[in-house]
């Protein structure tokens, strides 16, 4: 089979070739195309022309693929997925609107990712966003967010997961807490006991000991403004309490520092206002990486 590399195809030619490949008959071809039957066997002809290839058998029980034309119509169904491919995604890549819906805990999503998000609204503008903070984990799996920031490698089965850096943690107070007053008699920060399974809190029971907590919330924002007041000592992340005049870093070794994922159900990671969303999230937490881990840690 040789074909001229300067031929010129038709393609609605090749769409025809693989409707009548799959019909098997001029008639069903043509009912599936709408058009009668006359025009299917004119641009088979057409085709076949063109290509220098006998591609059917016309036979009284329908037309018959020869050997070249099996070959071929196996590469031009190829050729149609291809291009409805490329039309569903061409006719996504202008469906840059609509809602997404992001979940976060609230330090993050309110003190980290809001304002930087907000810098760079222009690249996003078309789409609007719904910005949920909360402290429990969103399930993507019943759609209570199309995308969520976690802090910690996440645990659900079925979701697609992107790791974006990490977030460290310090142990702060407010500045002169300290000043004589010895540490048996600090007094700690920490979370409600929805949330004392996190790494964090962990690790602030194992530095606080046997020493009382002043008082217990269920976020970060809540316990830095406890450590504001002079009420005791949190572990909070540097983000948030590093630049706080108000407060001061302790000495003490925070542990490792949790990873940032983030998470998408597989259903719609495709989407492209959610994947815009999603990239320009990893973008902010990548660009970020000098607040949310500092090289002192």
């Amino acid at each position: 089979m040789c074909i001229s590399a300067h031929m010129k195809l038709d393609w609605d030619d090749i769409r025809i070739f693989v409707t009548l490949a799959r019909a098997g008959s001029l008639t069903a071809a043509a009912h599936s195309l709408r058009v009668e039957h006359t025009t299917v066997a004119r641009r088979i002809g057409q085709l076949e022309k063109a290509l220098g290839v006998h591609l059917f058998d016309r036979l009284p029980r329908g037309w018959i693929l020869t050997s070249e034309g099996e070959q071929l119509a196996a590469r031009a169904a190829q050729m149609e997925e291809q291009a409805h491919e490329f039309m569903r995604e061409a006719a996504d890549g202008v469906q840059l609107s609509g809602t997404v819906r992001l979940s976060a805990s609230p330090s993050v999503g309110q003190e980290f990712l809001l304002p930087r998000l907000a810098a760079i609204h222009p690249r996003w503008s078309s789409i609007m966003l719904e910005l949920v903070v909360e402290t429990r984990f969103a399930v993507l799996s019943r759609r209570e967010a199309d995308l969520a920031l976690r802090i910690g490698r996440p645990q659900d089965l079925g979701l697609a997961a992107r790791l974006l850096g990490r977030m460290s943690f310090g142990l702060y107070c407010r500045k002169g807490y300290t000043d004589g007053r010895c540490e048996v008699d600090w007094r700690f920060i920490g979370y409600d006991d929805s949330l004392a399974h996190t790494p964090e809190h962990r690790r602030l029971e194992s530095l606080r000991s046997n020493r009382g907590f002043a008082m217990r919330a269920n976020t970060l924002g809540l316990q830095r403004d406890a450590v504001r007041m002079g009420l005791g000592v949190a572990m909070l992340p540097h983000f948030m309490a590093e630049t706080d005049p108000l407060l001061e870093r302790l000495p003490f070794d925070a542990g490792p520092a949790p990873e940032i994922w983030l998470v998408v159900h597989p259903d719609v990671r495709r989407s492209p206002r959610v994947r815009l969303i999603a990239d320009l999230v990893a973008e902010v937490v990548s660009s970020g990486g000098d607040v949310l881990a500092p090289s002192f840690c």
